[in-house]
C-alpha cells in the first residue's frame, strides 16, 4: 500500500455519484444545459438541482439562467476552482489504488 493512502483526501463534495458525474462531464465540455446534464446523468430535476447547488456552493460550478426566447435555458459551467479541486479528487482517488 502506497505511503500516500490517505482517506480523508477524498473531497466530500465531488464524491458524490451525481456530483461526481456533473464534475466529470463538465471537466470534458466546459459547460453544458441543465437538460443535457439531467438526461446523461439520468437524474431528476429536483435532484440535479439540489446536487448542483451543492456544487455552486462549493464555487466548484457557475449557474446562469437566461431565456432562449420564452424558454428558459441554464447554463452550468465548471470554474478554474472546480477544474482544479477535480483534478485534486483524482489525484486522491489515485493515491488509493495500489501501483500498477
Amino acid at each position: 500500500m502506497s505511503d500516500d493512502f490517505d482517506i480523508n483526501q477524498i473531497n466530500d463534495v465531488i464524491h458524490g455519484r451525481l456530483r461526481l458525474g456533473v464534475m466529470a462531464y463538465l471537466s470534458g465540455s466546459g459547460t453544458a444545459d441543465f437538460s443535457v446534464l439531467k438526461a446523461k446523468l439520468m437524474a431528476s430535476d429536483g435532484n440535479l438541482s439540489v446536487q448542483l447547488r451543492k456544487l455552486e456552493e462549493a464555487e466548484y460550478v457557475v449557474i446562469e439562467k437566461t431565456y432562449a426566447g420564452r424558454k428558459p435555458l441554464t447554463r452550468i459551467a465548471l470554474t478554474d476552482k472546480g477544474r482544479t479541486a477535480f483534478v485534486a479528487y483524482l489525484d486522491a482517488i489515485e493515491k488509493l489504488l495500489p501501483p500498477k
